[in-house]
């Protein structure tokens, strides 16, 4: 279950209220992502139970992110029984980190999670990176999400998430959308025969999304198969996450004036699109993995960052 408004993709495999769940060690390795900070990482940065392509892949973005925006960003005030949590019995894991934007940025706030627990079809890992834009800009969210179900099955989002209608203002779909080349970055990966289109069950999620959306599942079968997926990750994904990422950083982290008028719609619309993410994820899926306890404390960190 993923801390954005996405994890309906998974809903149907969480397990159900009371089942049991076992998580499998893994050791972590530690990263530094804030380097210009004196205190370690929080937990989050470690994406500790991703396979080490997914990890190191979702490490290089975060920090491409934070060395860009770094300046714009405030400390994280996230206490630390939401930076690091877990269920009673330690059979599931999650870390979430939240850190907002200063004064004059363009960045509302950076969400970094990862969530870990076992599901009936084995261990389900998910790990989110999402970056939310004030209405001092009307240039997309950020989002890149790894749900690994399988060592040799993964889905992969990664999106400019847009703010505006793009059918009614096709200039902002050729700025953003059409003169990057954003297309052709799907269509590399599609041709992979390891990579199929995911269909998200929630017909909201797909409202959401800009028409060039990476939302694949990445198959490499079901035998021993680790390494072509590792393959997969370290050449085309690696290159076509960094690319997308950062043509975000390029053209989307900047000031765009905007009338009164538009920032009252952006407000509405990004509201909208926030309290959709609690009422169909959070508040649907994190009781099931932790307990209500748990998840009410998360999900009232999530609530200040998205302002609902």
């Amino acid at each position: 279950m993923s801390l954005v408004a996405v994890s309906s993709l998974l809903s149907p495999l969480l397990p159900r209220p009371g089942s049991a769940v076992a998580v499998a060690g893994c050791k972590s390795r530690s990263i530094r992502v804030r380097a210009s900070m004196s205190s370690p990482p929080p937990p989050v940065a470690e994406f500790p139970y991703l396979p080490p392509a997914q990890r190191d892949l979702m490490v290089e973005v975060l920090s491409m992110v934070e060395t860009e925006l770094g300046p714009q960003l405030l400390p994280s005030t996230v206490p630390s029984d939401v930076l690091s949590f877990q269920n009673p019995s330690g059979s599931a894991h999650g870390a979430l980190d939240i850190r907002y934007g200063g004064p004059d940025s363009t960045v509302d706030f950076i969400l970094e999670s990862w969530l870990h627990c076992q599901i009936p079809t084995g261990a389900l890992t998910i790990a989110t990176l999402s970056v939310w834009l004030n209405s001092s800009t009307d240039a997309p969210h950020l989002l890149l999400e790894f749900i690994q179900g399988t060592p040799t099955s993964l889905v992969l989002l990664l999106d400019l998430i847009p703010r505006k209608d793009v059918a009614l203002h096709p200039d902002y779909l050729d700025e953003f959308y059409h003169q990057t080349d954003l297309d052709k970055q799907r269509q590399v990966l599609a041709k992979l025969p390891q990579v199929q289109p995911y269909m998200s069950p929630s017909l909201y999620v797909r409202s959401m999304l800009s028409p060039t959306a990476i939302i694949v599942n990445i198959n490499c079968g079901d035998g021993n198969e680790q390494t072509v997926m590792e393959e997969i990750i370290r050449g085309k994904v690696n290159m076509i996450c960094k690319d997308i990422v950062q043509i975000w950083l390029r053209l989307c982290v900047k000031t765009r004036q905007s009338s009164e008028v538009d920032q009252d719609i952006l407000v509405k619309r990004d509201s909208l699109m926030k309290s959709k993410a609690i009422e169909i994820d959070l508040e649907a899926n994190l009781p099931r993995m932790f307990t209500p306890e748990v998840a009410s404390r998360v999900v009232r960190e999530i609530k200040k960052a998205y302002k609902v």
